[in-house]
């Protein structure tokens, strides 16, 4: 396969557990990158901690793991200081909603040129099964054994208030839109989020009866739709997928550097 170029394969078999999506988040971020044919040597991975983290260990890009929920402060150092690098942080439900949302917020509204590619799968998968800020209300994890109370963060929501330009969502189940939409998001001149309902068949899925990988990735296709569809209008209970986001605004290295030479001039 012409992505094997793209793996560090001393690292596998890989830590995941059976059924989890994030090997799909791999797989189809890979191909959008050799699609896109980005120079090995140009890419960056920046991730924190947890099981979606672990991505940047498998690839061969440069890559830096880092803090827990710091992987756009790291991203932001790299970015500013090599912007003609491309730069992806793969994060999950802690990285970029809980003790990393801070930096989530912020990184939208900067619109710096980077990629957050958020893989949502609704609990804390390497800590145990704890609930987390994506959980939502009715959801059985080691720190909720009579249900949850808490309302999860919408990231879509979210990501269009805090200024982000470029928007997207979709599932494991559904790989060529991850795969289409990591290539826009990498196009983009701006910070791009692209969420991805990733199954955790382990923690989310055996608490919450909802079965093993295939039936979790079933619900994604019957629990989901296009943005703006007859079915969204009959069921709005359904999950809209798509790009939510697509506009140009000023990219906050190039107003830098721009500022720098306004100030070099003056």
């Amino acid at each position: 396969m012409a992505i094997d170029q793209y793996l560090r394969k001393r690292f596998f078999p890989h830590i995941w557990c059976a059924g989890c999506g994030h090997g799909i988040v791999l797989n189809n971020m890979l191909r959008a990158v050799d699609q896109l044919q980005i120079n090995q040597n140009e890419m960056v991975m920046v991730s924190g901690i947890g099981c979606s983290s672990r991505i940047s260990g498998y690839v061969d890009f440069h890559s830096l793991h880092t803090l827990h929920g710091r992987a756009l402060a790291f991203a932001t150092g790299v970015k500013m200081s090599q912007p003609n690098l491309t730069v992806i942080c793969p994060m999950g439900d802690g990285d970029a909603l809980a003790i990393g949302g801070n930096h989530f917020i912020h990184a939208c509204r900067r619109n710096m040129d980077l990629t957050a590619i958020v893989m949502n799968n609704r609990i804390y998968g390497m800590t145990g099964g704890q609930f987390s800020p994506l959980s939502g209300t009715g959801i059985t994890a080691t720190t909720s054994p009579q249900k949850t109370i808490d309302r999860e963060f919408d990231i879509i929501s979210l990501s269009l208030a805090s200024g982000a330009t470029f928007v997207a969502r979709t599932t494991a189940y559904h790989y060529k839109e991850i795969t289409n939409y990591i290539k826009e998001a990498l196009q983009h001149p701006g910070f791009s989020v692209v969420e991805i309902l990733s199954q955790c068949p382990t923690h989310f899925g055996r608490r919450n009866k909802q079965g093993d990988a295939t039936e979790m990735l079933q619900r994604y296709r019957q629990n989901t739709t296009s943005i703006g569809s007859e079915a969204k209008q009959k069921n709005p209970e359904l999950i809209e997928r798509g790009i939510f986001r697509q506009e140009t605004a000023p990219e906050y290295c190039a107003e830098y550097a721009e500022l720098i030479n306004r100030a070099q001039q003056s």
